[in-house]
Parts: C-alpha cells; sequence; structure tokens
C-alpha cells in the first residue's frame, strides 16, 4: 500500500495531525497499537495556547458544550504550588480547558473521521526503513503482518516510541527517582466543601483552593473536582519506601495524613468509572536527540515528556507540534512548499520544548521539600507581588512567551506570536479572527484605510479578509496555517517598502513569488 503519511499512533497528537494534514488536502493513515480507546484516566484539561489553538480550529465549542469563546482566567492560577494574581495583570495569558483526555480523543477522532481520515486500530509499527523517496513500515495487526510505503512517517506514539526507537534517535534527560505521586477519585465530607468557591476546608488545616497545588514541608496535594466526576484527590511525596503492594485509597489516606498533618476521610468514588487509584513513583524530562530523521518526524510524548508539574505540558505542547508540523508537511508533499520549509519544524518546536524544559524544572524545584525551599518561596512569594514577574511565570507556564525566530530585526512585535484576540466588522458582518482561520490556510487580514493590501496583493494560496478592529489593532496580519504571525504592519498605509517585506514573506513561507493581481 502507498499513502501520503503514516502516523504512527491515535492519541490526541497523532489525530490532531491527522486532522491537520486532511484540512490540506493530504491523505494520512493513522495506526493505533490499542484496539479500542483507553479508558484509563489521564489528563484532565488543557492551559494556555493550545486552548486558542484548537479555538481557531473550531474545536473549542465541542470540548467544552458551549457556543462562548474561551475566555482568559483573570483571577488566581499557580506556578510552582505559589499563588500568581491574574487581576494584577491588564490581560491574563491563562486559558483553561477542563476537559478529561478521552474527550479530547474522542472529539478529534469524531473530526478525522468526518475529514475522511483512515484510523486502524489494533495495528502496530514493529520496524522501519526509508530511503530517498519514502518510508516502508512494517505493521503487525489482527489479520497478520504487512508493510505499507508512505512518503513520510510521524512518531506520534507516546512515551515509549517505537519510531523513535526504531529510527535510533536518542532520549536524553533527567530521571527524578525520588518522587511518590498517588491518585485516585475519592469521596471527601459534603460538608467540607464551600459551596460557593468549591474550596475543600480540611479542619486542623485549613481552605485547599481546587485544582491548585498545596505545598508542605513534607510533600504536595491537590484537590480536583472535576464536573460529572468525583473528585481527584493527589499526593507527591519524596525518598518513600519502594512497595509491591497494590495501591490502595487506605495508602492514599496515609500519605495525605503525612503531607497535611491532619486526617481526610476519603471515602471510594460513586458513578460510572473507570476511576483513577495509581501510584506512580519517578518522572522523566527528556528530549528527543533530534525531531526529525529524513523522512520521519518525531511529535509530543515522543519527542520529549516532562515530569508533571501541573497543566498537563506534554499534551499542551504535543497538540502544537501536530499543528507546526501539519501544513508544512502537507505542502511539502503538495510540492508547493518553498525550499527548506519543512526544515523549520524541529528548530521552532525544539525552542518551544526547551522552554517547557524550564518551566518543569523550575516548578519542581519549587516544591521539593526542605527548609530550604521554603526560603525560596518565600523570596519568591515577595516578587509575585510585581505584575512583570506574574506576567512573565504566567506567560512561560502557558507558553504564551513563545515566538518564533522568523527573521526580521526591524519586524513588527507580533511577528512570530501567536495571532491576537480580535473581534472584527467584515462585509459579512461580525467575526471573530479566530473564525476566520478554521480552514488552515494562510490568511492576511487587511485592516488598512482604505483596503490598499487586498487590492495590492492576492494569491490563490492565501486568503485575503479585509476588516475594521473593534479595537486598537495592527493594520495588517498576515498569519501561517497554525496562526502564527509571519508578518505585521503598523502603518494605516503600507508603503513600498512594507508591501516589499510582504511580498518577500509570502515567498519565504508559501512559495508565493507573484501576485495574482494588481
Amino acid at each position: 500500500m502507498i499513502t501520503d503519511v503514516v502516523i504512527a499512533g491515535g492519541g490526541p497528537n497523532g489525530l490532531m495531525l491527522a486532522c491537520e494534514l486532511s484540512l490540506a488536502g493530504v491523505r494520512p493513515l493513522v495506526l493505533e497499537r490499542l484496539p479500542r480507546p483507553s479508558e484509563e484516566p489521564k489528563a484532565n484539561g488543557l492551559l494556555g495556547q493550545v486552548v486558542r489553538m484548537l479555538d481557531h480550529r473550531g474545536l473549542c465549542g465541542p470540548l467544552s458544550g458551549s457556543a462562548e469563546p474561551p475566555r482568559p482566567n483573570s483571577a488566581y492560577f499557580m506556578f510552582g504550588a505559589l499563588g500568581l494574581d491574574l487581576s494584577l495583570l491588564e490581560h491574563s495569558p491563562v486559558h483553561t480547558l477542563p476537559v478529561p483526555q478521552r474527550r479530547i480523543e474522542q472529539v478529534l477522532e469524531e473530526r478525522a473521521i468526518e475529514l475522511g481520515v483512515e484510523i486502524r486500530r489494533g495495528h502496530e509499527l514493529t520496524g522501519l526503513a526509508q530511503d530517498g523517496d519514502a518510508v516502508t513500515a512494517d505493521v503487525a495487526g489482527p489479520d497478520g503482518t504487512y508493510q505499507v510505503r508512505a512518503r513520510y512517517l510521524v512518531g506520534a506514539d507516546g512515551a515509549h516510541s517505537a519510531t523513535r526507537k526504531l529510527a535510533g534517535i536518542g532520549f536524553p534527560g533527567v530521571t527524578y527517582d525520588r518522587m511518590t505521586v498517588r491518585s485516585a477519585h475519592a469521596t471527601v465530607p459534603a460538608d467540607w466543601v464551600d459551596p460557593a468557591t468549591g474550596a475543600l476546608h480540611v479542619p486542623g488545616y485549613g481552605a485547599v483552593a481546587p485544582f491548585m497545588p498545596h505545598r508542605t514541608e513534607r510533600g504536595g496535594f491537590s484537590y480536583a473536582p472535576m464536573p460529572g466526576h468525583p473528585p481527584l484527590v493527589s499526593t507527591t511525596e519524596w525518598d518513600q519506601p519502594a512497595t509491591a503492594a497494590a495501591m490502595s485509597l487506605e495508602e492514599l489516606r496515609a500519605s495525605v495524613r503525612r503531607v497535611l498533618g491532619v486526617e481526610l476521610p476519603l471515602g471510594p468514588p460513586g458513578g460510572p468509572g473507570p476511576h483513577a487509584l495509581r501510584r506512580l513513583t519517578g518522572g522523566n524530562t527528556r528530549v528527543a536527540e533530534r525531531f526529525t530523521d529524513g523522512r520521519v518526524f518525531l511529535i509530543g510524548d515522543a519527542a520529549h515528556v516532562y515530569a508533571a508539574t501541573g497543566g498537563g505540558p506534554g499534551l499542551n505542547l504535543g497538540l502544537q507540534d501536530a499543528v507546526n508540523l501539519g501544513w508544512k508537511l502537507a505542502a511539502e508533499i503538495r510540492g508547493s512548499a518553498p525550499p527548506g520549509l519543512l526544515d523549520t519544524y524541529e528548530p521552532e518546536r525544539r525552542a518551544a520544548a526547551r522552554r517547557m524544559v524550564l518551566n518543569a524544572q523550575a516548578q519542581a524545584a519549587l516544591i521539593a521539600p526542605g527548609s530550604d525551599v521554603t526560603g525560596l518561596r518565600e523570596v519568591f512569594a515577595e516578587l509575585l507581588r510585581d505584575p512583570g514577574a506574574v506576567r512573565r511565570l504566567a506567560e512561560l507556564t502557558t507558553g504564551a512567551d513563545v515566538r518564533y525566530d522568523l527573521g526580521g530585526g526591524e519586524a513588527h512585535p507580533l511577528t512570530g506570536r501567536f495571532a491576537p484576540d480580535l473581534d472584527l466588522r467584515t462585509p459579512a458582518g461580525p467575526v471573530r479572527l479566530a473564525e476566520l482561520t478554521r480552514t488552515a490556510r494562510p490568511l492576511l487580514l487587511d485592516l488598512t484605510d482604505d483596503a490598499s493590501l487586498s487590492r495590492a496583493l492576492g494569491h490563490d494560496q492565501v486568503d485575503i479578509v479585509t476588516a475594521r478592529a473593534e479595537a486598537p489593532a495592527p493594520t495588517a496580519l498576515l498569519l501561517r496555517p497554525d496562526c502564527y504571525v509571519a508578518w505585521a504592519s503598523a502603518s494605516p498605509r503600507p508603503g513600498p517598502a512594507e508591501l516589499e517585506a510582504l511580498r518577500a514573506t509570502l515567498r519565504r513561507w508559501f512559495g508565493v513569488s507573484e501576485p495574482a493581481r494588481t
């Protein structure tokens, strides 16, 4: 069999990539080792730029069940179990979407099937070989083994990625073997929960805000009452004795007692499962030696993993890997990619991965036990009275500080950053900028006084929309399909130099050599 792209791994990252490729007219084949979707409780939501990215693909509504666009959290968040007062900021970068990973997979699978993606469950990648033209994948399926020949192969098959191992790509990093994390869905005394705030009031300890980790010198504690599910109670401890015994609620109760110094009555969860009851010892923060090897690419946990810091950093980062790679790979397959386009995937996403390493390591240091760490936290708490410090840590945690190096020393401040939130008035009526990017095509937004850009430039590879902004905004934006700003202008009527810079940007990213109209 011959296909455009084989994606090894049918989790959220692989399915997101399949959707992106399909939107661009490329035929992907998804191979998923598991015969059916996993029911194991995993991530409980999405945080940061990934929420805005999903909004730009029209996926937030199906995930949240609401027609309302995502709004930033402007109240309170955490970094290393220290409070970030987001009310100090004029614009909060913290977007959250509380939705279980199983629901994320379900929505993405439905979208992929709607777009015509073939998903083969119970089919596992067992070998690969590549030449100058294609990759030959060995696959083990329910009816035996077979081969698939594809122009490219993408590993979205998790931290233990067979793709990465078969390609001979190293996975260096740090293993944190001192840490033990215990988690379980459980009931808590109903009269201990504040109906107004959702906080858990633990006698002898105090109030524990929902979804916010708490650190003591003996460990960490969190309480997450997900809508429609029993609360998820978790503890983190260091240097616990090894055990082969099965995890139990009694073990979690004892852990809470050690961490908080008080008793927390935990009962078995109610309602349909599956319910979490797990003990994880150790953790890893690792980044692959390279994200590409010839015609083989890595995304998500196959390329990078992070010791738990809250907010599901691996899933948030992996979905954005998929969107970054999808349009570039599709352009290469269609033959419309300018030289070197596909080579930009690794440096852009490696920079984002390294930023997340910094985030994970800093938070791990701040939640560690010991009086010296307590002193460090007191200093940090003083710094967090400064809005500038709050903003920097909020942007680091959410990935809002990622800015791709797109060249040009005099570039507009938005160049290389994710598209801003804009409310627009177009000839067809009011629209949000996020609603104009659902097709995953390049977009030139012309907000000039006289729509001069739309008259001077145009190409069938780029969508052009003329509009007026409801608030102060740039006068023009050129967005890549991943919704990052490739070029921007603040001039009411861009002059010849800016028009030439725009043409150069069109050539660089989309291979547009001549305007379609003048």
